[in-house]
């Protein structure tokens, strides 16, 4: 008898449909997978028998065939321990499969019985629709990210046992609801800009940069403050939309990194791996690709700490992602493209020693330590970065000051208004932020009056601007007279920019 159980495998972020085909005939015991099954669904075998014995069901003691069709696409991981068995059950009539064509089966036995949790249920639960099923039956672990999908059923269960219980009727489960109401100021942080003393001049900086959706340098010497800062910039980011929660959450789904408590993320990540991190770790990779840093930060931050210390060819790989907001890994079994939309925040010590901006502290450098050092970062790489803020050391005042500075609410609301400055001037194209200007549209959008234009010509002759960063000032003005509700960019606004470009004036130049 043959028996049919559908399932699905994911492939990047997408998920695909899979036919579990089960045949039991004659021949010696034994069980044949086929279908380009990976080293983990070939291990399913023994998990899945002993799974059955100890569900108190009998296993054939026949030949069965098992065909994870189509048979042309790689299936990955665990989770067709739970279809593969319900196959081999209905093969000998154990289950009623009169109603299993409605039902998609995912999920990891262990050799109890007992259901375990999974990667990749959330795209699994949104590509329901269009395999033309409408009920996922799913550890109990993994229900809640499936189950803010509209329009499917989601079924929780814990054991086999269970799961063929309910599907011959035995037991009646209600399908698990699951809703996130996503709103400004929903989310809550544990950090805060109001714990920062003193640097008003690169709060300011970091405002501007998150109402733009600017990539920040922070430079400055040890113990100024740079990480603290960093860590405090999604505090002041605008809450994340539906559309932002669920595309993030599909990555940290298939990364294994969505916790079973929640069903979506609504708070922007952040992440800050270290600066000993392989190219494939930080873009995704390895022979079964998965999503790398730059991935598991969309839609929010990744800082990276002590950015000359990272590999050159690490550093290097960012650039397209940085421009294009998606990677494309290309191996030998497929190719994938991930999204890639963060906000980069980088931090450098200004020499070797770090102490050559700071005003108590001698540097110890010679002229060429320095500058080899500071070219461990490309031209083209810092060509993406907008905004250079220098972290000057703290001073006795600031330290012993018992006044807090603004909180990170008040500073979002300024933000929340630039951005959706930003979404009535873009809505009709597919710009989101200023920093995704093109040279083309920033002849339309940043309109400067005669002064700014005048101030804009006398730094590039006077402070040597370089041409690149001629179009970063332009953007970050932008943002700036966004953040003060002007439609044309006027003087002080370019002056503010320019003075975002502490690279280009000093250390670069």
């Amino acid at each position: 008898m043959i028996a049919k159980i559908f399932s699905s495998c994911v492939i990047g972020v997408e998920a695909h449909e899979v036919t579990v085909e089960t045949d039991t005939g004659g021949g010696l015991p034994g069980i044949n997978i086929v279908g380009l099954p990976d080293a983990a669904v070939k291990e399913s075998r023994d998990r899945i028998k002993s799974a059955i014995k100890n569900s108190d069901f009998s296993f054939p003691a026949r030949k069965i065939t098992i065909n994870l069709a189509p048979a042309d696409i790689k299936k990955e991981g665990s989770s067709f321990d739970l279809p593969i068995a319900l196959s081999i059950l209905a093969s000998e009539g154990a289950i009623d499969s009169s109603s299993l064509g409605d039902f998609v089966f995912c999920g990891e036995l262990s050799l109890d019985g007992k259901l375990k949790s999974i990667r990749g249920s959330l795209p699994i639960a949104m590509a329901l629709k269009s395999f033309g099923r409408k009920k996922f039956i799913l550890p109990r672990a993994n229900s809640k990210e499936a189950a803010v999908v509209d329009n499917i059923e989601v079924y929780p269960l814990d054991t086999l046992k269970d799961v063929v219980d309910f599907l011959n009727g035995r037991i009646k489960i209600a399908p698990q609801k699951y809703s996130v109401e996503i709103t400004r100021h929903h989310t809550k942080y544990k950090v805060d800009f109001n714990d920062v003393k003193g640097q008003e001049h690169v709060k300011r900086g970091l405002e501007v940069a998150a109402a733009g959706g600017h990539n920040v340098l922070l430079i400055g010497p040890p113990g100024s403050g740079k990480s603290m800062l960093a860590k405090r910039l999604p505090t002041i980011l605008s809450e994340m939309t539906l559309q932002e929660s669920l595309e993030t959450s599909k990555i940290q789904s298939v990364a294994g990194l969505l916790p079973s408590n929640k069903g979506l993320i609504v708070t922007r990540p952040f992440r800050s791996p270290h600066h000993t991190i392989s190219d494939a770790a930080l873009v995704g990779g390895g022979s079964n690709p998965i999503p790398g840093e730059i991935s598991l930060a969309h839609n929010g931050v990744l800082f990276l700490d002590e950015l000359p210390e990272f590999k050159r060819n690490v550093l290097e790989v960012m650039r397209q992602p940085l421009e294009e907001g998606v990677i494309t890994i290309s191996r030998v079994a497929n190719r994938l493209t991930y999204p890639s939309k963060f906000m980069l925040v980088a931090a450098m010590n200004p020499c070797p020693c770090g102490y050559f901006t700071d005003p108590k502290r001698g540097c110890h450098c010679s002229p060429f330590q320095i500058q080899t050092y500071l070219s461990k970062i490309s031209g083209p790489l810092l060509d993406r970065i907008d905004i250079h803020l220098e972290v000057p050391r703290l001073k006795l005042e600031n330290l012993t000051d018992k006044r807090r500075g603004e909180s990170s609410g008040e500073i979002r609301n300024r933000v929340d208004k630039a951005r959706d400055i930003q979404k009535a001037r873009y809505k009709d194209g597919n710009l989101y932020f200023n920093a995704h200007l093109e040279s083309k549209e920033l002849e339309r959008y940043c309109i400067l009056d005669k002064e700014s234009e005048e101030l804009l010509k006398l730094a590039i002759l006077e402070l040597g601007i370089s041409a690149r960063a001629y179009d970063k000032i332009l953007k970050v003005s932008r943002t700036i007279a966004d953040l003060d509700g002007k439609e044309v960019i006027e003087s002080h606004h370019i002056s503010e920019a320019i003075s975002y470009r502490s690279l280009d004036r000093n250390l670069w130049g």
